[in-house]
């Protein structure tokens, strides 16, 4: 069932909306994310709940439950779409609930994050955010950045497609992620997150892709000589409310969150850059850190385009092409 028509059916049903007066408690919202109190994902949590209790203060009292204390990522859709928790912020897993959504898996899609903004404001976001709430009992407050995906190493900079031939990387997402690398010579290694350190340490793995905050939260610029920033991937970051909570909600206390979520995109974005860009300094003190031209890597891998064209049709592929800057 999808989230609009869990909503109407709760509406029908007469589930009772909370109104809370001037003299009640505060509720409490929990926002639970799978990665770090330091990633964008749980930095953007702290941003909406501060710009909600500007709007609507003392209404609501915001916990915050970062590095998977409620559960891994699909643990915490589940039990968002079950109405066990109010809030979510996670990333690549809400991909998995339409294949269409794999356009975020596509590699080096998008030219950068001026690039990715320009997207979403021509259409793009809105084009998801309804495929997400036909596809899951979800409501999308907001949709923003978990960034850009990079590789790190111990061998040598990754310049262009040559540079991956034979080399062992750690590789997350599903099978067309790790078919990409393989089609450019890399040897993709299934590895929990956890365990990759020490993989990298021990010499088992000669890298790993990641967004740059895992890398400096995970401190691999330890064990690592090279950080190639190749942009292979690029995934949103999702703002999630539960049917129930959202239900609960008065007209106005929805509304308001509806505002919230969208007035603080821009300030989303920007904040994720800087984490990255502090994230980057950070490591360049202990490693090599280089630009790459994707270009070539893109050219490489043109037909998993027209694959995905040919299979979920053209208008999300063109917008995205659109929205590119001329090279």
């Amino acid at each position: 069932m999808s989230f609009k028509k869990a909503v109407m059916l709760a509406g029908i049903a007469g589930v009772g909306v909370v109104a809370l007066s001037a003299h009640a408690e505060p509720r409490e919202v929990r926002i639970a994310t799978h990665v770090s109190a330091e990633s964008p994902l749980a930095k953007q949590a702290e941003m909406f709940a501060e710009r909600i209790e500007e709007k609507l203060p003392g209404q609501f009292d915001f916990a915050f439950y970062p590095n998977g204390q409620l559960g891994k990522e699909s643990a915490l859709l589940d039990n968002l779409q079950l109405g066990t928790i109010e809030m979510v912020n996670v990333a690549s897993g809400v991909l998995k609930v339409d294949d269409k959504l794999g356009i975020f898996d596509l590699p080096w899609l998008f030219q950068g994050r001026d690039h990715v903004q320009r997207a979403m404001a021509a259409g793009l976001e809105d084009a998801i955010t309804t495929d997400i709430e036909d596809n899951m009992d979800a409501h999308v407050v907001g949709i923003y950045e978990n960034g850009f995906r990079h590789i790190i190493n111990s061998q040598h900079p990754i310049r262009i497609p040559p540079d991956l031939e034979g080399m062992k990387i750690r590789i997350s997402g599903g099978d067309f992620r790790q078919q990409i690398f393989a089609s450019l010579g890399a040897v993709p290694a299934k590895l929990a997150w956890g365990e990759t350190f020490t993989a990298m340490q021990t010499g088992v793995v000669d890298g790993a892709e990641a967004a740059a905050y895992g890398f400096y939260g995970q401190k691999m610029y330890e064990v690592q000589d090279y950080l190639s920033l190749t942009k292979h991937v690029y995934t949103p970051s999702f703002l999630l409310a539960s049917p129930r909570f959202w239900s609960s909600l008065t007209d106005e206390q929805r509304r308001v969150f509806d505002e919230v979520g969208e007035n603080m995109r821009d300030a989303a974005y920007a904040q994720a850059a800087e984490i990255e860009a502090s994230n980057l300094e950070a490591m360049g003190e202990s490693l090599e850190i280089n630009e790459v031209d994707i270009k070539p890597f893109r050219d490489r891998v043109q037909s998993v385009y027209d694959d995905y064209s040919k299979q979920y049709g053209g208008e999300w592929l063109n917008l995205v092409y659109r929205t590119a800057k001329s090279s």
